[in-house]
C-alpha cells in the first residue's frame, strides 16, 4: 500500500465578490442584493506519495496558487478535505509568512517557530540561511525595504535551510538575479534527492517542471484537467497552451515564398527597377542633385536670356537714302 503524503478530497474555494458599499444606500434599501460567488477551484481531487515531486500547471486565474495555500492552512475550503498526515510542510510563495516591519533576522526567528522549530535551533542555523541569502547587512533592514528579488532571497534561504518533510514553491524559483536562480535551482536538486522530502511546485517554466517533477497537475478554471506523469502531460499542455520548445526553432512553412522587392521579379538578379525606368538605365540617372528643382537642360533658357540683359547683340546702322545727282538741269532749277 502507497504511502501520501498529502491526499486531497473534493475541493472547493469560492471568493465573495466584493463591490463598492455605501452604508446610507444600504440603509434605505429593502432588498438585499445576491452576493457574486467567484469559485476558484471546483471538486479538485488528488494524491501525493511520499518522496514525489508534483508540478501543478495552468494557465493564470486557474486555482494554481489557491490549492497550494489551501494546502499550507493559509486558506480554509468552502469544502472538501485536506490531509498531509502529520508532515510538517513549509511554503515558499512571494508576499506570504514575512511581517514588512520585522527586520529580515526577525523574520528568520518567526518564520522558522511557524514552522515547528525552537527557537534553539534556529538560531543555530541562523548564519547559514544569512549566508545562503546574499543579504549582508540588509538582513538587521525592515523587510517592508527590500526589492522582490531580496524577498525572495530570504523565503527560499528559510526553507531550504530549515528542512521541511512538505515543501510548497509558488513560483519562487523565477525570482532573482541569474546566479541566485542558478544557485537556488541547484539547492533545490539536492533538497529533493532526498527520498523522504514532498515536494509540490507551481510554475510557468516548463522546462523547470521538466527536469524537476516526475507528476503533474493540470488545472484550468478550478478544474482538474489531467493528473499523471510529466512526460505523457506536459506535450499535451504545450500544445494547448501554445508553448514552444527551447532550443528548437518554429517550423518553416515551405510554401510561404518572400515577397519580391518592388519592380523585381521572383529570381532576377541585380537591383530593383523603378516603375517607368528604361532598361538598362542606372537607378538616379535622371535624379535631380540636391538643391536642384529642375534639370540642367531646362535652367539654359533662362541662363541664356540673362546673358543677353548684360551684353546685349550688336544693332545693324539703318540704310542711307540715295543722294541726287547734281546736274546742269537742277542747278538751272
Amino acid at each position: 500500500m502507497s504511502n501520501y503524503a498529502i491526499e486531497v478530497e473534493n475541493l472547493c474555494i469560492s471568493y465573495k465578490g466584493l463591490k463598492s458599499y455605501s452604508i446610507k444606500r444600504n440603509f434605505f434599501k429593502k432588498k438585499e442584493k445576491k452576493k457574486e460567488l467567484f469559485e476558484a477551484v471546483k471538486n479538485l481531487s488528488f494524491k501525493v506519495e511520499e518522496g514525489e515531486i508534483l508540478g501543478i500547471i495552468g494557465k493564470n486565474g486557474s486555482g494554481k496558487s489557491t490549492t497550494l495555500r489551501a494546502i499550507a492552512g493559509i486558506f480554509s475550503p468552502n469544502s472538501g478535505k485536506i490531509d498531509l498526515h502529520g508532515h510538517s510542510i513549509s511554503l515558499l510563495s512571494i508576499g506570504v509568512g514575512f511581517q514588512k516591519e520585522l527586520t529580515g533576522r526577525e523574520n528568520i526567528l518567526l518564520s522558522g517557530m511557524l514552522l515547528g522549530f525552537t527557537e534553539e535551533e534556529i538560531r543555530e542555523r541562523e548564519d547559514e540561511i544569512i549566508e545562503f541569502s546574499e543579504l549582508g547587512d540588509f538582513i538587521d533592514a525592515p523587510v517592508k525595504t527590500y526589492s522582490s528579488g531580496m524577498y525572495s532571497k530570504l523565503a527560499f534561504s528559510i526553507t531550504a535551510i530549515l528542512e521541511t518533510d512538505i515543501m510548497l514553491i509558488d513560483e519562487v524559483l523565477s525570482v532573482g538575479d541569474m546566479r541566485f536562480k542558478k544557485k537556488s535551482y541547484e539547492k533545490m536538486k539536492q533538497l529533493i534527492s532526498a527520498k523522504d522530502r514532498t515536494v509540490v511546485i507551481v510554475s510557468h517554466d516548463m522546462n523547470t517542471v521538466q527536469n524537476l517533477c516526475t507528476k503533474v497537475l493540470w488545472i484550468n478554471d478550478g478544474q482538474l484537467v489531467k493528473y499523471g506523469d510529466a512526460a505523457e502531460i506536459l506535450p499535451e499542455y504545450r500544445e494547448f497552451m501554445n508553448i514552444p520548445y527551447v532550443g528548437k526553432p518554429a517550423p518553416k512553412n515551405p510554401n510561404q515564398q518572400k515577397k519580391p522587392l518592388l519592380g523585381k521579379k521572383p529570381g532576377a538578379k541585380g537591383p530593383a527597377q523603378k516603375p517607368g525606368a528604361k532598361p538598362g538605365q542606372k537607378p538616379g540617372a535622371n535624379a535631380a542633385k540636391p538643391g536642384q528643382n529642375k534639370p540642367a537642360a531646362n535652367n539654359a533658357k533662362p541662363a541664356a536670356k540673362a546673358q543677353a540683359a548684360v551684353n546685349p547683340a550688336p544693332v545693324a546702322p539703318a540704310a542711307e537714302a540715295p543722294k541726287a545727282e547734281v546736274t546742269a538741269e537742277n542747278k538751272a532749277e
